[in-house]
């Protein structure tokens, strides 16, 4: 008797002991969950362009807001602009690539960093290739629509944008989409010169997924907007366009399909992020350990009824 209390005893503490590791996991996870959501909140609420709106060049302002931002950082020296998208923010240029990955245009320290234009090229973008980089982030904010061209209808509808430098507006005539890989040498060769100009350019235009005639060549000034793909591991999409002195007009200011709702009609933008997929994934391991702990308790109990009437039977 006294060595089948003794078991009985020692099932109930690994009972307990499991039911209490059970419960703690369930608590770390949900905190996680939590502290995860409120991260994700931040990062993007950090990065939304609305945060940089009280500083775009506009005609109306006579540029005095913008020039409010330089006197904050004076890297900032342009202002990019994709009609129909969410992807209307300040540029920057530190004397590497690596500052602005983490340092948003205010010159703070910042996750979702800042679109920044490659140490390489000149401020003036008068180089034959230009390249700015951004983050590929959650909820269309930074460059996390650029991967979005890859579907054709997008590509198609989005033909134009903007950039603001030298205290004036220029034209941006989206002519690819490329994806490639972050080592591809040759794409990512800043300020490419003489006769390699064309070389380059014949090589972009072979790697495109999509491209449209507008008659580029290697005269002209091109701009590659790069960010980091989700399709594949070190993949880069690119968008690349042509720099002209003439500035197009933004049909989609005012449009019924225009931004965040175009892209909803389309089924693209963001989607189901990857922090609702984390998220979901925290819920269903803690619904899958509360199933656990109910399964055990009720276990127990019929384990407990069956001891109790084993003794009843004894007496």
């Amino acid at each position: 008797m006294k060595a089948k209390e003794h078991g009985k005893k020692a099932i109930r503490i690994v009972n307990n002991t499991v039911n209490f590791l059970v419960l703690i996991f369930i608590v770390l996870a949900v905190a996680f969950a939590g502290y995860a959501l409120w991260d994700s909140k931040q990062i993007s609420r950090a990065a939304d362009k609305s945060n940089y709106e009280i500083y775009k060049p506009t005609a109306e302002d006579g540029r005095k807001s913008f020039e409010e931002l330089q006197a904050i950082n004076p890297e900032v020296m342009a202002w990019l602009t994709i009609y129909g998208t969410n992807i209307d923010y300040p540029v920057t240029q530190g004397d590497n690539n690596m500052k602005y990955v983490n340092t948003n245009a205010e010159g703070a320290y910042s996750i979702s960093g800042s679109i920044f234009l490659d140490c390489d090229n000149s401020n003036d973008f008068s180089d034959f290739n230009s390249i700015l980089y951004g983050h590929h982030m959650e909820k269309e904010k930074m460059f996390g629509q650029i991967g979005d061209f890859s579907d054709k209808a997008v590509f198609d509808a989005h033909k134009y944008g903007n950039l603001y430098y030298g205290r004036k507006d220029h034209g941006v005539e989206f002519f690819a989409f490329i994806h490639t890989d972050a080592y591809d040498n040759l794409v990512f060769t800043p300020n490419v010169k003489g006769a390699d100009r064309q070389v380059y350019l014949d090589y972009m235009l072979e790697k495109a997924l999509y491209k449209r005639d507008i008659g580029i060549t290697a005269e002209d000034r091109i701009v590659l907007l790069s960010t980091c793909s989700s399709s594949s591991t070190n993949g880069r999409d690119i968008l690349a366009g042509r720099i002209t002195d003439t500035v197009y007009e933004d049909s989609w200011t005012g449009a019924g399909s225009g931004n965040g709702e175009y892209w909803a009609m389309t089924g693209q933008g963001s989607g189901i992020t990857k922090t609702i997929k984390t998220l979901t994934l925290l819920l269903i391991l803690i619904l899958a350990a509360l199933i656990v702990l109910i399964v055990r308790k009720i276990r127990q109990k019929q384990k407990y009824n069956e001891s109790k009437n084993e003794g009843k039977n004894d007496v």
